[in-house]
């Protein structure tokens, strides 16, 4: 890019395009085992010691829940087929070999048996793209299952199997579950069927762990390894609470990180599944982000939390209840809103047509709207973020360049706007990278302003100090997003 192709706000160093990907401490490993992969390596679960005090009536809760639950998890054993990567076109000459040859590969996870006429609860990555289900009973009976319907935005999935008076685990309501908690994991961890391990309640509420688009994780130290997936999470008394699906680990191997969806959340889109084929799910119609220390002092809230509303959808239920860009959504029914993961949750689980109570923050003073929830769109794509960990000093948008959006330009960069100023290139290590701004990004507004063109936008970066806040808001491939870069 020459010249004349480029706009500045100030001295930039240019580098070279690339999305940075969002680190996380430890990766997130699905509980499903595949066959001939795992051997070794997984890590010990750590001791636990039973309090003294009613250490004999606990035990003897334990063995009676287990022995109650156990008869309905069942293994599940699913075959896909592979690619043969060795046989590509790519590594031969003359492009021999155009069908490349697959070869079977076989994976294990678990399920519960939660009706007697054969429905089985499951993870969806525990049977995707399988060509062949067996399910194996506890008492070791087989049988062919088939998969009635999956949801891969929650990670559930229902498998069938020709057979009647089943099992059947207890649903259990999990928003009555309280941290510290009892609760026992049981599965086929490692292809070791019928195991079962105990543990507390870590956390409820997770989010952001990576595995499903809709994500209210129950953590739990109870050791979950990889072919748990699918399995049950009871608590004492038998009652299904979870579905475990993940862990936390450097390793493999539990280390007391585990996840498991809330029963509510599976048992919600199993009934959906089954009625409709798919899961109903409520739409608030506008997008939201979270609310950071620096964007609460500036829309000057009480509190680090809430949903804050960047976009509201023409004809959308956010719309009609009156949101507006910039509102924050602090409670709904009364009930507190962390963050824009549990405003879309609780959306979400909402009945099409039920009305909601939304409190607001609407220029810092409280403001009250009546939400009417509208039926999600079947398909809407996860876009994703991310965010350097270094910074620089200077004025905020320093190191950015920025241009006029173009048909071209557009169409080169792939932007879904044909109007605006994009970010063309952006200086590793800068405040603005640092913030999360990255190459793409189309600036809507700038510090509240409405942005058109890039000689506007100059003007309002030129009042900017290099102390101060530039408040971006901005269209990443549809998203749209409030940025804060606070200059130093």
């Amino acid at each position: 890019m020459n010249k004349t192709d480029r706009r500045t706000v100030s001295a930039s160093v240019r580098k070279d395009r690339g999305v940075l990907g969002p680190n996380r401490l430890l990766p997130i490993v699905t509980g499903l085992c595949v066959w001939g992969m795992i051997l070794s390596g997984t890590a010990l679960a750590a001791s636990r010691v039973i309090p003294v005090a009613g250490g004999g009536e606990l035990q003897a809760q334990i063995k009676s829940t287990a022995t109650k639950v156990i008869p309905a998890v069942v293994s599940i054993a699913s075959t896909v087929m592979v690619r043969d990567q060795a046989f590509s076109d790519e590594a031969l000459p003359f492009g021999l070999f155009k069908d490349v040859p697959s070869r079977r590969q076989y994976g294990q996870g678990s399920g519960v048996i939660v009706s007697p006429d054969g429905y089985i609860m499951t993870n969806n990555h525990v049977i995707a793209d399988a060509v062949d289900v067996e399910v194996i009973l506890a008492d070791r009976r087989q049988f062919k299952g088939r998969v009635v319907a999956t949801d891969p935005k929650t990670d559930v999935a229902v498998v069938k199997i020709q057979a009647t008076n089943l099992p059947t685990v207890t649903w259990g309501d999990s928003s009555t579950l309280a941290v510290g908690e009892f609760v026992l994991a049981i599965g086929n961890p490692l292809g070791l069927s019928r195991s079962v391990t105990f543990g507390i309640v870590s956390a409820v509420g997770r989010a952001d762990v990576g595995v499903a688009d809709f994500e209210d994780f129950i953590q739990t130290d109870a050791p979950i390894n990889p072919g748990n997936s699918g399995g049950a999470l009871v608590t004492l008394n038998g009652e299904l609470v979870g579905i475990n699906t993940a862990i936390a680990s450097p390793t493999g191997g539990s280390v007391g990180v585990g996840f498991a969806i809330p029963s509510n959340m599976a048992r919600s889109a199993m009934q959906s599944l089954l009625k409709t084929g798919h899961v109903v799910r409520g739409f608030l119609g506008a997008s939201t982000q979270d609310v950071s220390p620096l964007l609460g002092k500036v829309f000057r809230l009480p509190d680090v939390k809430g949903a804050i509303v960047t976009d509201v959808q023409p004809k959308g239920s956010a719309e009609k209840a009156g949101l507006k860009r910039g509102d924050v959504v602090v409670r709904f029914d009364g009930r507190d809103v962390m963050d824009s993961g549990h405003l879309r949750n609780l959306v979400a689980a909402s009945t099409i047509g039920s009305k909601h109570r939304l409190d607001l923050m609407r220029e810092s003073k409280p403001y009250q709207a009546e939400l009417v929830v509208q039926e999600a769109p079947r398909e809407r794509a996860k876009k994703s973020q991310s965010a350097s960990a270094s910074a620089a000093t200077a004025h905020p948008l320093s190191g950015v360049i920025f241009d006029d959006v173009t048909v071209p330009l557009a169409r080169q960069m792939d932007l879904s706007v044909t109007s605006g100023v994009v970010v063309t290139d952006i200086e590793e290590g800068s405040l603005a990278e640092s913030s999360g701004l990255q190459p793409g990004d189309v600036v809507m507004e700038l510090n509240r302003q409405p942005i058109h063109n890039f000689d506007g936008f100059q003007r309002l970066a030129d009042l900017i100090k290099p102390s101060s806040l530039a408040l971006l808001l901005i269209n990443r491939q549809g998203n749209v997003m409030y940025i804060p870069v606070q200059g130093e």
